[in-house]
């Protein structure tokens, strides 16, 4: 059997990939290992359950509850919540485990499943190998002792988990948003009750797209990955800014007065200087991947703050922040983690964060933004060919060399072999656009002559 979990938990498509039998085996070899582990000794252990609004949560988180209580697990069922919602539940309510049923960005008939371990924060890697071995050990037929009597999970309903949680974000907000105009794109996902919510009783006159879940519409030409109508909105009403999240809400882009689009890189610098200023930008460090443009490194040099990169992944990225205590980091696509407030990607807090930068300052999101210049940036993704000889291969090394030489110190080349697919990326920025694909065209056929 090969790995089932990815950077960011179990997915696939619901009902062929991610099964029902898959959601309840899983959950049993969670609650097992756990238990192996020493996580609920001396207590009658409990669980937070919570989904996005695909039609298949439905069924796949029946099947979770179904093999957590069976395995002698208590559950708070919280609904449909965003990903961070459930996270900081599991923290504040003492639970032992959380779940969330959500495939994020993803198209409607995939799904997913992510655990969170005591505190809201996510399993060791370990331990998701442990499960799977488990999880295959009891698949094959390896018989477990099954509770029995009052030794099986009990099953309630916690609704008092959205207001709990909006009660969160608004403590932690440092002003309120009075008097401003805000349009949001709830990606007809899990934020769609809870972001309105928090923003209106922030103070702003809040304008909500796509905050019509039916089950079958999440991501559906809406939310993070589809800015389009937000942009649109935000021009048509007049608004100071728009937020966007995705289907599970841990990810945040904004749009300013003028439609154009703020990324993840812009909404960290914002966020950073408002944080060195407030005096809890720890190390006066941002964490950020290989893939921020480099606009965004030559900000933070030209503020004096410190970058540290890692690897794509915000996984990686919270790995680094935890490790030397930094308190902000976050990826282009908008996963951004404010450590102090929230042990994984917010979307709902970062939006609210960045609208009370513009209300503090009375300066629009543009303005606010124009702290770093995105360079234009070039990906080009090569098929076909060994990507296992990217580092070693000395033509290739030559080639990468010389670009650099050409590029100087206003651009940058990132090689990066694909984890999934038999390709390699070449990412080129540059001051000018043509010459970043100018570069970038030449080394892909570097690429394809020396690896192919």
């Amino acid at each position: 059997m090969g790995r089932l979990f990815g950077t960011d938990g179990v997915r696939g498509v619901a009902n062929a990939d991610l099964t029902a039998e898959l959601a309840l085996g899983l959950s049993v070899a969670a609650a097992h290992v756990l238990a192996e582990a020493g996580t609920f000794a001396g207590h009658r252990p409990t669980a937070v359950v919570g989904r996005d609004p695909r039609a298949s949560g439905e069924f796949l988180e029946a099947a979770v509850v179904a093999g957590l209580a069976s395995a002698g697990v208590d559950v708070m069922r919280v609904g449909v919540l965003p990903t961070p919602a459930v996270a900081y539940l599991t923290g504040a309510l003492g639970a032992d485990l959380g779940v969330m049923l959500s495939a994020s960005h993803n198209a409607m008939p995939d799904n997913g499943i992510k655990f969170f371990a005591r505190g809201g924060h996510k399993l060791a890697d370990e331990l998701e190998d442990r499960i799977e071995a488990v999880y295959d050990q009891h698949r094959t037929g390896e018989p477990w002792d099954r509770p029995t009597g009052a030794g099986v999970g009990r099953i309630a309903d916690y609704h008092e988990g959205f207001d709990q949680y909006v009660a969160h974000l608004l403590s932690v907000l440092p002003n309120r948003l009075d008097g401003l105009k805000i349009v949001l794109d709830e990606a007809n996902g899990a934020a769609s009750g809870v972001s309105p919510a928090a923003f209106q009783q922030a103070g702003a006159e809040v304008i909500t797209i796509g905050a019509t879940p039916d089950g079958l519409n999440i991501n559906d030409g809406c939310g993070s990955t589809h800015l389009e109508m937000l942009k649109a909105a935000v021009v048509e009403h007049g608004a100071d800014l728009g937020i966007a999240h995705d289907g599970d809400a841990d990810r945040c882009l904004a749009v300013d007065h003028t439609g154009t689009e703020v990324d993840g890189d812009q909404i960290l610098a914002v966020l950073a200087l408002a944080m060195r200023e407030a005096g809890t930008l720890r190390g006066d460090t941002v964490v950020a991947t290989v893939m921020s443009n480099l606009g965004f490194k030559l900000a933070m040099e030209r503020e004096g703050l410190q970058l540290v990169q890692t690897a794509v992944g915000d996984r990686y990225v919270l790995e680094s922040m935890k490790e030397h205590g930094y308190a902000l980091g976050g990826e282009q696509s908008g996963h951004v983690i404010v450590l102090d407030h929230a042990t994984t990607g917010d979307g709902t807090l970062t939006g609210l964060m960045l609208a009370a930068r513009v209300a503090a300052t009375g300066r629009p999101l543009a303005d606010l933004a124009g702290v770093m210049e995105r360079l234009p940036q070039v990906l080009i993704n090569v098929k076909d060919v060994d990507k296992t000889r990217v580092k070693t291969s000395a033509e290739l090394g030559s080639a990468v060399a010389d670009a650099e030489r050409r590029l100087g110190s206003t651009g940058r080349v990132l090689l990066r072999p694909s984890g999934t697919e038999p390709l390699v990326r070449v990412m080129v920025e540059a001051a000018d656009i043509e010459q970043a694909r100018s570069v970038a065209g030449e080394l892909a056929d570097v690429v394809k002559s020396a690896l192919g």
